[in-house]
C-alpha cells in the first residue's frame, strides 16, 4: 500500500508542477460555468413567460437547468479527461524513465493503481468545483436533492471509466497527442453509438445499448440509481485497468 501511495503522490506532484492540471481545471470550470449561467438565463426567461401566462408553478429546475448541466459536463469530460491521462505512460516511455519504473521493486498493479488514484483525485477536485456551480441552483431555486446527488455519482463513475480508457491508450504509445486523440475518439464513439439504437433492431440494438454508457448516465442524472448501471461503470473501469496492466506487463518481460 505504501508503494501505491508513493506512485500516486509522485504523479500528483507531476500534475501540479506542469501547467496541464491548472489549464484543464480552468477550462472545465469556464465551460461549465458559462453553460450554467447561460442555461440559468434561459430558465429565468422561461419562468417569467410561464408566470405571465398565468401558470402557478415555475418550470422544474432539475429538468430545465441541472439535467442540462450534467449532460453538457459529460460531453466536456470526453475531451478533458484524455488530457489528464495522455501523459501517464507516454511521457515515461518518451523520457526513458519507463525502464527504471518497470525494473523497480514495484508491481505492475501498484504502478497502474497509483497513476489511476492520482488522476482520479485530480478529477474529484474538478467535481468539487462543479458542485460549487450547482450550489447556485440551491441558493436561488429549490431543486430536488436526489437527482443532483445521483448526477454527481454518475459523473464520478463515468470519470473513473474515462480515466481507465485514457490510461490504456497512454500505455500503447509514447506520443501524448496520439494517446489523447485515440481516447477522445473511443469515448465519442461509445457516446454517440447509442443513438444508433433508434435505427436498429434485434441483436444489434441490444449490443449497442449494452456497450454505450450514454443511457446509463442519463438514468443517473434523472435520479435513477440502478445496480446494473453501477456494475457497468465499475466493470468498464476495471476492464480498462486490466488491459492497461496487461500492456505494461508485456513490456516488463521484453
Amino acid at each position: 500500500m505504501r508503494n501505491l501511495w508513493s506512485i500516486a503522490k509522485r504523479e500528483l506532484a507531476a500534475f501540479f508542477v506542469s501547467p496541464i492540471a491548472y489549464i484543464v481545471v480552468a477550462v472545465f470550470l469556464f465551460l461549465g460555468g458559462s453553460f450554467f449561467y447561460g442555461r440559468a438565463q434561459i430558465y429565468e426567461l422561461y419562468t417569467r413567460q410561464m408566470m405571465s401566462y398565468g401558470y402557478g408553478q415555475p418550470p422544474n429546475v432539475n429538468q430545465e437547468l441541472i439535467l442540462y448541466f450534467f449532460s453538457f459536463s459529460l460531453l466536456v469530460l470526453i475531451f478533458v479527461v484524455p488530457l489528464l491521462t495522455m501523459r501517464l505512460f507516454s511521457e515515461e516511455k518518451k523520457a526513458g524513465t519507463e525502464e527504471l519504473l518497470l525494473t523497480s521493486p514495484l508491481s505492475i498493479t501498484q504502478i497502474v493503481g497509483g497513476k489511476f488514484l492520482a488522476t482520479f483525485f485530480l478529477y474529484m477536485v474538478i467535481l468539487v468545483f462543479s458542485a460549487v456551480i450547482i450550489l447556485f441552483a440551491f441558493l436561488f431555486g429549490n431543486p430536488e436533492g436526489l437527482p443532483v446527488l445521483s448526477g454527481f455519482l454518475g459523473l464520478l463513475l463515468v470519470g473513473a471509466a474515462f480515466i481507465s480508457v485514457g490510461m490504456l491508450f497512454s500505455s500503447l504509445t509514447e506520443n501524448q497527442v496520439v494517446a489523447a486523440v485515440l481516447s477522445i475518439g473511443t469515448l465519442l464513439l461509445l457516446y454517440f453509438i447509442y443513438y444508433e439504437t433508434y435505427f436498429s433492431t434485434g441483436v444489434v440494438k441490444a449490443v449497442i445499448g449494452a456497450v454505450s454508457f450514454t443511457p446509463r448516465f442519463e438514468n443517473m442524472i434523472q435520479g435513477n440509481v440502478d445496480t446494473a448501471d453501477l456494475a457497468y461503470f465499475l466493470s468498464f473501469t476495471f476492464f480498462g485497468l486490466f488491459l492497461t496492466q496487461a500492456v505494461i506487463q508485456s513490456r516488463r518481460w521484453r
